[in-house]
């Protein structure tokens, strides 16, 4: 199979995992954001938090909401430690972010030991105007490398706006799923053929979008719901995408 997919938490999961196994981490770890006061973002749920009061579907919560600034940085540096021994040299990391964690993000991968490289941009078009204030219509992604980068051997030319909406209605099976056709072009900083990581998959998209563009995939992910639609998604992209081979061989 071209995918693993563990339940479980991340450190542990990832401490069983070899050195130099993968040539890319993607991943939307939990922001531990979105709340007016230090009470808000340490009591209320990711549901709370991050779906609005007149939502019309029941996603299910996850965990992992609930450290403050300084926890986070804690955590994120350990996680991305242990990831940085997992990424082969001049791999390279992406972690999206909103605009409270931004910095708090960019010192923890380089206290990871990560080479920090920039920050890409995810437009949402369809974000909710907000009266008297600039929109609030994008993340961000936090991309660093493990030492230098090699462009020989993966000579792409990848783009550092990205604009498209979350994914609505039936689409949807995840509070902060991303959209496909984005993760599609982030996993391409990895090389074809190469291995990418997410230690917080939920719904699967990263690996969906991994398997799509001819790359391998290791998701990790805590909450046993997620999982198992993460595990659904990925084995139906496994089928469609040898369906198609097939249909090219067979023409």
């Amino acid at each position: 199979m071209p995918f693993s997919l563990h339940q479980g938490d991340a450190l542990s999961v990832l401490s069983d995992l070899p050195d130099d196994s993968v040539d890319s981490v993607v991943t939307d770890p939990p922001y531990n954001s979105g709340a007016r006061t230090a009470k808000e973002r340490t009591t209320r749920s990711a549901k709370q938090k991050y779906t609005s009061a007149d939502a019309k579907h029941t996603l299910a919560d996850f965990t992992g909401e609930n450290m403050d600034q300084r926890s986070y940085g804690f955590w994120l540096t350990q996680i991305m430690t242990e990831a940085h021994r997992l990424t082969k040299t001049g791999g390279t990391a992406l972690l999206f972010t909103d605009w409270r964690q931004l910095p708090i993000t960019t010192d923890a991968i380089q206290a990871a030991g990560w080479l920090w490289r920039g920050v890409l941009v995810w437009h949402k078009p369809q974000a909710r105007p907000q009266k008297g204030r600039f929109t609030q219509n994008c993340e961000f992604i936090v991309w660093a490398s493990n030492g230098p980068i090699d462009a020989s051997r993966n000579p792409v030319y990848l783009p550092g706006l990205y604009s498209a909406s979350q994914p609505s209605g039936a689409k949807r099976q995840h509070i902060t799923q991303k959209p496909v056709e984005v993760m599609r072009d982030l996993v391409k900083i990895a090389p074809p053929g190469g291995t990418v990581l997410d230690f917080c998959a939920g719904s699967g998209s990263t690996g969906v979008a991994a398997l799509l563009e001819g790359r391998d995939f290791i998701g990790v992910e805590k909450t046993e719901h997620y999982a198992r639609i993460a595990a659904d998604r990925l084995t139906e992209t496994v089928r469609e995408t040898l369906a198609q081979d097939d249909m090219v061989l067979t023409a």
